[in-house]
């Protein structure tokens, strides 16, 4: 990682050309390309599944969207001709428009036609069938129908348009919701670092990042199936951390020239450190969105692979374009005021200080009251998540000005509140016909309760298809019920092979297959974030404090998601529409985005304790100073998150607007409730047992490195390449008068005794190269271990007593010292210099108390 951002820093004109030629490539070819967004909302293997399967092979004419005209006269019947006077020209200049397949109204001879009046006369409607789908409906057509449709309208005469292709005329400006996203972290970055051009670097990494996944994705739409929402729900996330691990680098940038560094090397220490960290968070993040993968829900795939790269780019943007952007800047990252003392009063002490510093110094003194008010405050924002009910949103959840709302209401007033949502029944038969099973059937299911009204219509290649209109609306639990007694006692009971299908049917599976296999998918995750953070930190505490902690803010983020959306707190003041079930995929979508953003702020947190704990070995100092020096950066981050995704509000998706609610309370209560004050309060609660790791299983964990160095090293299998190995037994010079090292007074403590320290060149320089071995007198190897990117380095005794300590490096001889290890851990710092002709001292063994 240092080479890198060093030749990236140097090279700064190259990388800024490659990421603008990328961007502009990519944008090109997208824009020229076009979107073929898919929303295949079938899971295989389900009976609404095979319903649609039959079908499309029936019916291949039914590929258009569809849009309905509705109208409503305030006295009188639609059938009068000064009602149809209006309404008829409109209709048949709808239908002669380009891109419209056919119009079909009340005015047509036909029992069919005559169903489409309403029982008391007053309401009627056309169907609209469009040539193409939804998305693929240009926008100039949608709005010359919806303008020569309301341009009907006359006194006491309302007509309003509903159909998946009006809705695209309701959306606010493309990029509103990202525009604003981006201003209000704007504002955040200004206030934490009081510069423009400090200010602006984060910004300029998400814009690259998430435009060059989004062009990226709308080419991947021609080649795999990805779903409008993909998108979306790509530049939420994509925004949200990007800006956030660009944040946390140059926190760490400003910090090292504050401290008196020259601008390469504090960009070569940030990437080196915080860089690392960056590397690791945008990993869990897409781990956790591979986990939806398990769901096993075609569906979601291309929300993966959409939200995934986006991740990805970013998180490349970070390590790349924002050292070259640093380069370019120099200084210039820090304000002219800070500038300015810099030089007039020289760097900075190391010390935190501020509203961070002051807080974790007060968690430290009441760690049990600040940890029972943030249980008891989850606790409540939990306690909603008891009722969530997964289903389907519709249009009957727009908000109240919008046509598609009005025209919604209009037919569930006309002709019933089912007639919104209703179901198909597919019926299998002979080759030369299926009426008289569908006629055996339909018999049954308009004798069913629950029921409206039901009709079958011709058949087709064998198949017949029987439409049922319920009693009750789509997201009503009845309607559920229903489809529950056509599949298990209706159909059966008939003797006749048929599927029941719809849209309100394919959404009920959805949500039953979410339930069914959301147990295994969170335990998926968990364990994925477990196992990451026990590598990582090599604790067993650490990652199940951290699931535990998931697990809660995933519970209270969706109880904010039930009080507003499906209890309508806040709802239509918000302008979110009226209230209704929780859309069916998103508690998957929501949670792999809890669980990545959470594994972020865990780790960015925990790091720095975990390095204070390796350098001191005070349990109470390392969680007072990890959350300390990044209370702050953690704070602004959340803000800037939280201001992202309540933007998306603005997106005119109902989704959208819902996984914006939900993952902006989650980013709010889990920073600051759960990461700043329950996860410190119970680390002080549990005291030196933060760090306990078996002894055994710390021997066999290979080693990640979080924060140049938070993680502790590899295990001798993976060394530097010019390290010699040794062999059970090394014969190294010992000293004929060993100098002994002791550590601290013996304490209780249930670890194994611990050495550590940092290992420099002589000029002080961290010896990244070297590699130490501890030793028992008879030369059996007993630990060993590669030394971090920070120059630390620990290792781990079997019991207290006196023992080698081998230092190896490359240009340097390989010496060791006598060592002796009480039952608490012994700070022990090593300090080499070059290799000297034979019989000069090569290494120097120093002792830090």
């Amino acid at each position: 990682m240092t080479g890198w951002a060093r030749w990236c820093f140097r090279h700064r004109l190259v990388v800024v050309l490659l990421w603008l030629a990328a961007l502009g490539g990519l944008g090109a070819g997208s824009g020229a390309a076009g979107a073929a967004y898919t929303d295949v909302f079938v899971l295989p293997g389900t009976d609404s599944a095979r319903a649609n399967a039959l079908l499309a092979e029936a019916f291949p004419q039914r590929s258009g969207d569809t849009g309905t005209v509705v109208w409503r006269t305030a006295r009188g019947a639609v059938r009068e001709p000064r009602v149809r006077q209006r309404i008829e020209p409109a209709l048949t200049e709808i239908a002669r428009m380009p891109g419209v397949g056919s119009v079909s109204g009340p005015y047509e001879p036909g029992p069919a036609a005559a169903d489409r009046i309403s029982g008391d006369g007053r309401t009627a409607y056309a169907r609209i069938t469009f040539t193409e789908q939804a998305n693929a409906v240009p926008k100039e057509l949608v709005e010359e129908v919806v303008d020569t449709a309301r341009g009907a309208r006359g006194e006491g005469l309302r007509v309003e348009l509903g159909g998946q292709a009006i809705t695209r005329i309701q959306e606010p400006p493309a990029g509103l919701s990202e525009a604003v996203g981006l201003v209000a972290a704007a504002l955040v970055l200004f206030l934490a670092f009081g510069s423009l051009l400090a200010m602006s670097l984060p910004i300029v990494v998400a814009v690259f990042g998430v435009g060059t996944g989004l062009c990226a994705a709308t080419l991947l739409s021609h080649v795999t199936d990805v779903p409008e929402v993909g998108p979306l729900l790509g530049s939420l996330i994509g925004l949200g951390v990007g800006i956030d691990y660009a944040l946390f680098i140059v926190v760490r940038h400003r910090r090292g020239l504050l401290r008196g560094a020259d601008p390469e090397e504090a960009a070569v220490r940030a990437l080196a450190t915080s860089g690392r960290a960056v590397l690791f968070a945008g990993g869990t993040v897409c781990v956790a969105l591979a986990g939806m993968l398990v769901m096993d829900m075609r569906f979601l795939d291309g929300v993966v692979l959409a939200t995934s790269l986006t991740v990805v780019l970013s998180v490349l943007a970070a390590l790349t374009l924002l050292p070259a952007l640093l380069g370019v800047l120099g200084p210039r990252v820090l304000s002219g005021r800070r500038r300015r003392r810099l030089a007039a009063h020289g760097p900075e002490a190391a010390e935190a200080s501020g509203l961070a510093a002051r807080w974790s110094a007060a968690v430290q003194r009441r760690p049990r009251a600040v940890a029972l008010a943030a249980l008891l405050v989850m606790a409540a924002l939990a306690l909603p998540v008891l009722s969530l009910r997964l289903g389907a949103s519709d249009q009957g959840n727009h908000r109240e000005d919008t046509t598609t709302r009005r025209a919604y209401d209009l037919l569930a007033e006309g002709f019933g509140p089912g007639f919104n949502g209703p179901l198909q029944v597919v019926v299998e038969g002979d080759k030369g016909g299926a009426a008289a099973p569908a006629e055996r059937l339909l018999d049954r299911i308009r004798d069913t309760e629950g029921v409206a009204r039901a009709a079958a219509g011709p058949p087709a290649r064998g198949v017949t298809v029987i439409e049922v209109v319920p009693r009750t609306s789509p997201q009503d639990a009845e309607t559920d019920r229903l489809i529950d007694t056509l599949r298990e006692e209706v159909v059966p009971g008939s003797g006749v092979r048929a599927h029941v299908g719809g849209v309100t049917a394919v959404f009920k599976d959805f949500s039953a297959v979410t339930r069914e296999r959301l147990p295994a998918f969170v335990a998926a995750i968990t364990g994925l974030g477990f196992v990451l953070l026990l590598l990582a930190f090599r604790s067993l505490p650490v990652p199940l404090t951290a699931a535990l902690m998931n697990l809660l803010a995933a519970a209270a983020s969706f109880g904010v998601l039930v009080a507003v959306f499906q209890w309508g707190w806040g709802a239509e003041p918000l302008g979110l529409g009226k209230e209704g079930p929780i859309t069916s995929f998103l508690p998957v979508i929501m949670l792999s985005l809890l669980f990545g953003l959470s594994m972020d702020y865990q780790v960015f947190l925990v790091s720095r304790m975990h390095e204070e704990w390796l350098r001191t070995g005070d349990n109470a100092r390392a969680v007072r100073v990890g959350l300390a020096e990044t209370g702050r950066v953690i704070g602004c981050a959340a803000l800037i998150m939280i201001c992202v995704f309540a933007a998306f509000v603005l997106s005119g998706d109902t989704e959208g607007a819902m996984a914006g609610i939900g993952l902006a309370a989650a980013v709010a209560l889990d920073a600051f409730l759960l990461r700043m004050a329950l996860v410190p309060a119970a680390m002080h609660l549990l005291g030196r047992s933060n760090w306990w790791l078996p002894g055994r299983l710390g021997t066999r964990l290979p080693g990640l490195a979080v924060e140049g160095g938070d993680a502790p090293a590899c295990p001798p299998t993976r060394e530097p390449r010019y390290a010699p190995a040794l062999p059970e037994r090394v014969p190294v010079p010992v000293p004929a008068q060993p100098e002994h090292v002791t550590g601290p007074e013996p304490a209780t403590d249930p670890e194994p005794p611990a050495v550590h320290g940092y290992v420099r060149a002589s000029g002080g320089a961290p010896a990244t190269d070297a590699v130490l071995t501890l030793l028992a007198n008879s030369g059996a190897q007993l630990d060993r271990c590669a030394v971090r990117s920070d120059g630390s380095y620990r290792l781990t005794a079997p019991a207290p007593g006196t023992y080698l300590l081998a230092a190896t490096s490359h240009g340097h001889g390989s010496r060791a010292r006598h060592i002796t290890v009480s039952a608490a851990a012994l700070a022990h710092d090593v300090v080499l210099a070059r290799a000297a002709p034979e019989g000069a001292g090569a290494q120097e063994l120093s002792e830090r108390a």
